[in-house]
């Protein structure tokens, strides 16, 4: 049985070049984002998926009804994080004050394969959030929230309810929640791999020797 808390802690301190490496021996091969970048360098989340479809449109095609963004955080739980699926908009789906209501409720962050806006708001609030694109003009009457809880597409990655996401520096991985005790016990291997690399390193061992030892680095 799958205690999702205790992958939680376990996965959050493993960078996501790490857990990358564990997907690959799970047949994972696509469950990172080139595309879907931190809005702050320093930010880093981890946490169970919520997921959001949302269909993209011109200006005027949908209602201010459509735009539910309200919808996507009451669905979310403390340590939660959103993932929204908005087919690369050019028109944001979030901001400021969806960041302030987030980070009261506890929720962990939000990804978005679309825009956003207000990055300082979103940093004043020290709410994490990953997004292909930044850009002032609202989704309003542009976006409509289709569906919360169904499985989704996001940077071609496949994401459902309950996958773990875990975003840093680096970018944004996706653990599918069925694999994640095998995940999680190859990342920490891995890991220990690192350290222990680093230090031969400090002794003075080449690069190409530990290359040859450790697989994974």
């Amino acid at each position: 049985m799958i205690d999702i808390d205790e992958i939680l802690i376990g996965l959050k301190e493993i960078p996501t070049a790490t857990i990358a490496n564990a997907l690959d021996d799970v047949g994972k091969f696509i469950n990172s984002s080139a595309s879907i970048r931190p809005v702050n360098s320093g930010m880093r989340m981890i946490g169970r998926a919520v997921t959001v479809e949302v269909e993209v449109g011109e200006a005027g095609d949908f209602t201010s009804e459509d735009f539910r963004v309200g919808a996507m955080i009451d669905a979310a739980q403390s340590g939660d994080v959103l993932v929204v699926a908005a087919n690369g908009a050019h028109a944001s789906i979030w901001g400021g004050m969806a960041s302030l209501a987030a980070t009261v409720k506890g929720i962990a962050g939000l990804v978005v394969d679309g825009s956003v806006r207000d990055v300082d708001e979103i940093n004043a609030c020290g709410f994490n959030v990953f997004s292909r694109y930044v850009i002032p003009t609202t989704g309003r009457t542009r976006l409509n929230v289709k569906s919360i809880g169904n499985e989704i597409s996001v940077d071609r990655i496949i994401v459902n309810s309950g996958d773990v996401i875990i975003g840093d520096s680096t970018g944004l991985v996706v653990v599918p929640h069925k694999q994640a005790n095998t995940v999680l016990e190859r990342a920490r291997r891995y890991q220990a791999d690192d350290i222990e690399a680093a230090a031969q390193l400090q002794r003075g061992i080449s690069f190409t020797e530990v290359m040859k030892e450790f697989k994974r680095i």
